[in-house]
């Protein structure tokens, strides 16, 4: 659908520094010739409303026979979005789901009390070059629903709210912001949008939800002046009303947040709880590895491997 017009007139101005209450600078790793870039968890900011893992994956370049293997590794607790803007993942889980992403489009897979998934390139795409380019985040949830059973759901690209116009196009993946709300089924408010902004183009960020942050993916933004360059997370000042202009050479930003939860998350390796003991019950189940009768199971067709717990 077009803008809404009833947004634009309402623009404040591109904000001030003050506004931005934490500036993160993601830390890069090699892994095997291609490069993460790791927003969240940050030293000084753990979550953005319930987003609490944020990976930047590339850009990489794949020659033929090469792709990304990510073997069957466990989660509880959260929910995974893989959302790509370029190349695909071929996602299997122990729920049974054997499903392509392709750029645009979610996938959507609450852990709850336990999954275990992988994620790997197609043999059809590694037949030929091919690259990579995408965002992994993982939402923590709330202490009510941690112990759901697991869950996976696919929107396709065409059940994403998309707005356009005024220079700017916006996708909508999660959570409601703009007067628009996406098909997909969340367990506390949240918004988490992909946009692309021409030069200059100016972006109201969503003002009634508690947390706001955004990334910026390529190109530029302005914030009072002052340019921030890709592979920037910034994080604003609840309750300021907030717009973001783009640069010289457009933008391309994923903008995050929502509420925050009702305490503190904790994290060890692939697991976030709102408890420790919960993890470490986890923990034991995986490295006990029974995965024909205990608390884990490998995703059928992707059995002859799997992650091992680290040390």
């Amino acid at each position: 659908m077009s803008w809404m017009p009833d947004i634009e007139p309402r623009c404040p101005s591109a904000g001030r520094l003050e506004d931005i209450e934490t500036l993160i600078l993601p830390r890069a790793r090699d892994i095997g010739g291609f490069e993460v870039r790791r927003a969240l968890p940050a030293p000084k900011r753990q979550m953005v409303g319930p987003f609490i893992f944020f990976d930047q994956m590339g850009p990489a370049e794949f020659i033929r026979e090469e792709g990304i293997d990510v073997r069957p590794h466990p989660h509880i607790g959260l929910g995974t979005v893989t959302y790509l803007y370029q190349g695909e993942f071929q996602h299997r889980d122990s729920l049974g789901t054997n499903q392509m992403i392709y750029p645009g489009a979610v996938n959507w897979m609450v852990a709850g009390n336990g999954v275990t998934h992988s994620e790997r390139t197609s043999r059809t795409t590694r037949q030929q070059a091919h690259s990579l380019f995408g965002i992994q985040t993982w939402v923590a949830l709330p202490e009510a629903d941690e112990d759901k059973p697991a869950s996976f759901a696919h929107h396709g690209e065409e059940t994403l709210p998309l707005l356009s116009g005024e220079g700017k196009e916006v996708r909508l993946i999660l959570g409601s912001a703009w007067g628009e709300r996406s098909p997909v089924q969340t367990f506390s408010e949240m918004f988490y949008a992909d946009a692309v902004l021409s030069p200059g183009a100016k972006l109201p960020l969503p003002d009634h939800h508690e947390d706001r942050g955004l990334y910026v993916t390529s190109g530029s933004i302005l914030v009072a002046g002052e340019h921030f360059e890709s592979g920037r997370m910034m994080v604003f000042r609840p309750g300021d009303a907030m717009t973001v202009v783009a640069g010289e050479q457009g933008a391309r930003l994923m903008l995050l947040g929502g509420e925050t939860l009702n305490g503190p998350r904790y994290i060890s390796w692939n697991f976030v709880s709102s408890s420790r003991e919960k993890l470490e019950a986890a923990k034991q189940a995986w490295v006990e590895g029974d995965f024909e009768h205990g608390r884990f199971r490998l995703p059928p067709g992707d059995e002859e491997e799997f992650v091992p717990f680290p040390g």
